[in-house]
């Protein structure tokens, strides 16, 4: 074992569990030197420079308090694709990503569609979706500004240009939205409960945005609502709203889809056996 991962293990084997530790290890070495995980598995003595290693110590502090290893790189992987990623933006996930392939496996025949993510934050689902469809029509709202710079980056980032635009989904106007005549809308708006609080993470409640992560405890679907109904205006004839849900609330988001009318109501596990996606048309 080198000198720098016996570093990072005594500084963080109180925190973190030796799995996680590795796994911090190989993504700053290969961050700061840009070798692959395998050249530095090779290296038992691996050499950083002052600079480097100056920047490795950085790192280890700030993970130390619990920051996300991705904020402090400033990036992450989705769907193959690299995104910026700061605290005015959530980290993609692994789930979110199943959601992507979800909506590319079942239109993969179709070309030239039209969709829209709502609450699009880093730009995750939007600019995968833009890649990965031939010749789609993408475009993407969100209430955060500063969000919607994050986003705009990661198109430059990825080379896909599509349409952002700032809007709130509790507001007037954005109900007032119609005739988009859309394929497909896509969202993983705030769905985590204020309750929820006391089971979580400090590296998630510490940085990441509390607007695009928590939900009112006595009403836990108020983003789901207004964007189906957003979607009864918007969507065209066979056109299909996809989800990524609160694994708690998979009976009462089919219950409120189907009773504002949208058909063959579907419901997905993840790779946790968790309910987490919906679809319906």
């Amino acid at each position: 074992m080198d000198t720098f991962r016996q570093y990072i293990n005594e500084e963080l084997k109180n925190i973190y569990s030796e799995q996680e530790i590795r796994g911090f290890y190989f993504l700053v070495m290969e961050f700061l030197t840009g070798q692959s995980r395998v050249h530095i598995l090779a290296n038992k003595n691996n050499h950083l420079s002052e600079t480097q290693i100056n920047d490795f110590e950085i790192i280890v502090s700030r993970l130390k308090k619990q920051e996300p290893l991705q904020y402090i790189l400033g990036e992450e992987v989705f769907c193959g694709l690299r995104f910026n990623v700061n605290s005015d933006v959530l980290i993609p996930r692994p789930e979110t990503e199943e959601l992507v392939l979800w909506i590319t496996e079942e239109y993969k025949d179709r070309a030239g569609l039209s969709v829209l993510d709502i609450g699009t934050g880093s730009g995750c689902i939007a600019l995968s979706l833009a890649k990965k469809m031939a010749d789609a029509d993408v475009r993407a709202y969100d209430v955060s500004a500063q969000a919607l710079d994050v986003a705009r980056e990661n198109g430059k980032l990825n080379g896909v240009e599509i349409s952002f635009e700032q809007i709130d989904v509790l507001s007037a106007d954005f109900l007032a939205i119609e005739g988009l005549n859309l394929d497909i809308i896509v969202s993983n708006p705030p769905y985590v409960c204020e309750r929820e609080k006391a089971q979580m993470e400090q590296n998630v409640l510490g940085y990441e945005p509390p607007v695009a992560l928590f939900v009112p405890d006595n009403d836990p679907l108020v983003f789901y609502r207004r964007i189906a109904l957003f979607a009864q205006k918007n969507l065209s004839g066979n056109g299909a709203l996809f989800f990524e849900i609160n694994q708690a609330y998979g009976k009462e988001m089919i219950a409120m889809l189907t009773e504002l009318g949208f058909a063959e109501v579907t419901l997905r596990q993840d790779i946790f056996g968790n309910d987490r996606m919906i679809k319906a048309i």
